[in-house]
């Protein structure tokens, strides 16, 4: 059976290319599943650094709970909204791609990874996860011999994964949620050249305007950081009782919110937070409703003509359990600084890769692959396009991976000649 809830504007793939037996989505799907961007979120820093513990979270497992949560908003939305039908409804392969895809741009040792590359990419246009997701489903991934050529996605997927619209220039203080200039042209092939309309300024209000799969996947990201990084940050010692009591006497909360915390207490002492937690989980799926909207793509896509509008009173948990989360343990001493030895590791490394290859004159050591190299050749000198290059091979890294060629850069004791990785 057809689904007219998506057209010929929302299938159009970057190249044309023969169909098989697979939709344009599903094609999206498999392709996003069998690479080694994808496989190496499993040794990406979540919230603990990859490899300490089997049970926490890395970057692989906490997208596969995104993907699983979109893929239930879908569903629900599909069985409850009248606007849908059998014939016209969210397609679940593009959801759970685009929920699958969110995080692959993003560096090793988390944020603090992604806060460092911004800082050493400033005079090059600057370094963003999200910007860094597009790159490689457009052009980084490896998709025939060694070809860099990204996935081809569908516009839909493209938009799907585009949660921010403002370009590097077009932010006066660029620290944050843009895209690389270099990107413009997915942003025009994403929306066909219309422009933005004048109340849709660079920053907040041109980043808030997402595709209904971008927003089930935002706030299934959301839910998935603020329920299941909350487990993992009970399992791991971070939050107690005591702590979590010091630290709600030091805010203004209100009655709802005290309640929360209470109900959040009772299951930690009771030893049953995972199984409360994953009922939760439920909650927020079904406090996301389908609603219509306008705005200048609405009629040329229902990706825009419908929206999702999600409950205020599970939104305002959300964020508590977030804010909860941020102040005890994503700025915990032990966290920071983990996350400082890694974004120092990764600037040592940026900067004699970059004395090495953007100086003039020919590069003084062999420190890349020929892959990268013939990338940073075909810069033909543009420091800013050598620039990038460093940037992705840096940004593709695994936690250890990334530690393992800090050592051997630096460490006169590590390191040996018949070293594969």
């Amino acid at each position: 059976m057809s689904n007219t809830f998506y057209n010929d504007f929302d299938i159009e793939e970057l190249e044309p290319r023969q169909p098989d037996y697979r939709s344009v989505f599903q094609r999206g799907h498999d392709r996003l599943i069998h690479n080694a961007a994808f496989r190496r979120l499993q040794a990406k820093t979540q919230v603990f650094l990859s490899g300490e513990y089997d049970f926490y979270r890395t970057r692989l497992t906490h997208s596969i709970e995104v993907a699983q949560i979109a893929g239930s908003i879908t569903r629900r939305l599909n069985a409850t909204s009248p606007q849908l039908g059998p014939d016209f409804h969210l397609d679940t392969a593009l959801v759970e791609s685009v929920a699958l895809a969110h995080d692959i741009g993003h560096p090793p040792f988390g944020h603090a990874g992604e806060a460092t590359l911004h800082r050493l990419m400033k005079p090059w246009g600057g370094f963003e996860g999200n910007a860094q997701t597009l790159r490689l489903i457009t052009e980084i991934i490896f998709t025939s011999g060694r070809s860099r050529r990204g996935l081809n996605p569908s516009r839909a997927f493209m938009d799907g994964v585009l949660k921010y619209k403002t370009l590097f220039r077009e932010l006066d203080d660029p620290s944050r949620h843009f895209l690389y200039d270099e990107q413009e042209r997915y942003l025009t092939f994403v929306f066909d050249g219309r422009p933005f309309p004048a109340d849709l300024t660079p920053g907040r209000e041109r980043n808030a305007l997402r595709s209904i799969e971008c927003q089930v996947m935002d706030w299934a990201d959301d839910t998935a950081y603020s329920l299941n990084d909350l487990v993992d940050s009970v399992n791991a010692g971070f939050i107690t009782e005591a702590r979590v009591r010091r630290w709600a006497a030091e805010q203004s909360l209100d009655a709802e919110e005290s309640a929360l915390l209470e109900a959040l207490l009772a299951a930690i002492n009771a030893g049953d937070l995972e199984r409360v937690m994953n009922r939760r989980i439920g909650n927020f799926v079904e406090a996301c409703t389908l609603v219509e909207r306008t705005n200048f793509m609405s009629d040329r896509t229902n990706r825009y003509r419908f929206g999702l509008e999600i409950d205020p009173v599970v939104v305002r948990e959300q964020k508590l359990y977030a804010r909860l989360a941020r102040q005890l343990v994503f700025r915990s001493p032990q966290v920071c600084q983990l996350e400082h030895k890694g974004g120092f590791m990764l600037e040592r490394v940026f900067n004699a890769l970059s004395e090495n290859y953007l100086s003039d004159g020919a590069p003084a050591h062999g420190l890349l692959s020929r892959d990268f190299e013939a990338e940073i050749a075909r810069a033909d000198g543009d420091h800013r396009a050598g620039a990038r290059v460093i940037c992705d091979y840096l940004a593709g890294m695994t936690d250890g991976f990334a530690s393992r060629i800090y050592k051997r850069l630096f460490d006169p004791d590590f390191g040996s000649i018949i070293d594969l990785v």
